[in-house]
């Protein structure tokens, strides 16, 4: 009888472990500890593994032991690749495809959507959020920890001075969280003036872990403001991690202390992994938003363009993917993804049903790509949406979220970088799709030169040339052939060009209409940012 128990026990295990698994999905863990790494503004070649000067052996050891992911695409600026993550939708249904949410204005990552913290968080995960937020913060709805964050510890603006934590002026470090009576509390961090943001979000993140149930999975996303501008980091650490770049100006040198101080947090959030026995269940995943700003101290060598260009260099982020849970390591892997396929991807290793949620959710724009970052599968996807503007889609009246209903309001101008403009023109429109190895240009679109190794360098008139020109008409590239892009083969392949052309009317009828860009004089009191509309 006991023989019998025993093999009955087995049996529900063995139950219960197949039960956990999908073999349609390649045998996927269940429910792993996620942890999003999301760098700003970083450099497509600044990382050792490859090739660049900055130090970088814990972002290379990760990527070297896990797998590289060559042909990840993000937008070409921050709101819109971090809604997209967000939301595993693309930005032409959220509305982003016009650019980086300002200071001051009224819109933000639209309140039905389900976020990806949300959709986690009912399936039992804890969620907090680090770093950038960047989504909205015109109403306190849109603010992380009521978009499913338990925690968030960081600031809701698109950048800040790295000591100084303020915006234009004023104050944007926060710590949100719920009391034990699930009352939501913000609490503004002066006294961490004067320490360096790069630490403190690397810090918090050790804390998270540290303090972490493990009854529960853990998803943490740690968005870093590095390398973003302003180009800030401690005199000696600038001295420290760059005594080797005899060549490099002062910019460049800070500009890769940044990178370095971020890789050894990044360090030491593994080691924290480790040291509570959660590294052998946890999924890694590190991109950057964009590429580095053209004509700044970044360099996306060997690929052409950068920040706001629709180019390689804007859109095709350094990433990869580290776990254990992988089946296939130590290779570079060449398929087809975008960052809204980590929605649907996490969502599989949840294991939400979303037809049983409460809140809606929207379709999808995203792949799964478990099969294809775990095992060398395929991705699913044959093509990306790099970016479309249709000027017939603006100053129509937009379905609520997106704004308040119309109201009295004072326009202002807000001071803004140019990284943190629009990605383009107001009056020009564009399409800009890769589908295999094509990638195709309509329209009229921001077009950059190509950039040196290990630094940009790029000079016009004696500055530097940030925002590139503008391009016009139809250009092919084969991407297989030429990734630089520096061949047009439009002429000699109509049939392609006709293809991809044949694509937009799809596009356009999924596109999300938006109302005009506005501002507001308020949004800071006392000299901090709050929320300033209440919603009805």
């Amino acid at each position: 009888m006991k023989l019998l128990s025993w093999f009955a026990e087995l049996s529900i295990v063995l139950l219960l472990c197949l039960t956990n698994l999908n073999p349609a999905s390649g045998n996927r863990p269940f429910r792993p500890n996620i942890i999003m790494i999301l760098a700003d503004d970083m450099g497509y070649q600044d990382v050792g593994f490859r090739g660049s000067d900055i130090l970088t052996p814990n972002l290379d050891r990760l990527a070297k032991d896990g797998v590289i992911l060559e042909n990840h695409y993000v937008m070409p600026q921050c709101s819109p690749t971090r809604s997209s993550l967000m939301s595993g939708r693309h930005a032409i249904r959220t509305g982003f495809w016009h650019g980086n949410i300002k200071p001051r204005e009224e819109w933000g990552l639209r309140l039905d959507e389900t976020t990806m913290t949300e959709m986690l968080k009912r399936n039992g995960y804890a969620t907090h959020g680090i770093g950038k937020w960047h989504c909205g913060l015109y109403t306190w709805q849109h603010t992380p920890a009521q978009r499913g964050f338990d925690t968030f510890f960081g600031l809701y603006l698109g950048s800040q001075g790295y000591f100084s934590h303020k915006n234009s002026g004023s104050l944007d470090f926060r710590e949100d969280f719920y009391d034990k009576d699930k009352k939501f509390v913000d609490n503004m961090r002066a006294d961490l003036n004067g320490k360096y943001n790069t630490n403190l979000f690397t810090d918090r993140a050790i804390s998270v872990i540290s303090e972490h149930d493990s009854s529960k999975p853990l998803f943490m996303y740690l968005s870093y403001t590095a390398p973003h501008g302003p180009i800030e980091a401690p005199k000696d650490e600038v001295k420290q991690f760059s005594k080797h770049m005899t060549k490099s100006d002062k910019k460049r040198k800070e500009y890769a202390a940044m990178v370095s101080i971020m890789d050894r947090g990044i360090g030491e959030v593994v080691d924290a992994l480790e040291q509570h026995g959660m590294r052998d269940d946890t999924l890694i995943v590190f991109s950057s938003d964009n590429g580095g700003v053209f004509g700044g101290p970044a360099s996306n060598y060997p690929l052409r363009g950068g920040k706001k260009s629709l180019q390689e260099g804007g859109v095709r982020a350094v990433s990869f993917v580290n776990s254990p849970l992988l089946k296939k390591t130590g290779y570079t892997n060449t398929n087809l993804h975008h960052v809204t396929d980590w929605y649907k991807t996490f969502q599989g290793l949840a294991r939400d049903m979303p037809e049983q949620a409460e809140k809606y959710q929207h379709t999808l724009d995203g792949f799964d790509i478990w099969d294809s970052i775990s095992n060398n599968g395929s991705s699913g996807r044959t093509e990306v949406l790099l970016n479309m503007r249709v000027s017939s889609m603006v100053n129509k009246k937009a379905p609520e979220p997106v704004y308040v209903p119309d109201s009295d309001y004072n326009q202002a101008k807000t001071s803004i970088s140019l990284d943190d403009d629009t990605v383009e023109g107001k009056d020009f429109d564009f399409f800009v799709i890769r589908k295999d190895n094509w990638k195709l240009f309509s329209g009229s679109y921001v077009k950059q030169a190509w950039t040196n190794k290990n630094g940009m360098e790029r000079k016009k008139n004696g500055k530097a040339d940030k925002n590139g020109k503008t391009g016009t008409g139809i250009k092919l590239y084969n991407l297989d052939s030429d990734p630089r892009e520096t061949r047009n083969v439009a002429d000699s392949n109509p049939d392609v060009v006709k293809m991809l052309m044949s694509k937009l009317a799809d596009y356009e009828a999924e596109m999300t209409w938006i109302g005009n860009r506005r501002s507001s004089q308020d949004g800071t009191k006392s000299g901090k940012w709050y929320p300033w509309v209440t919603l009805a």
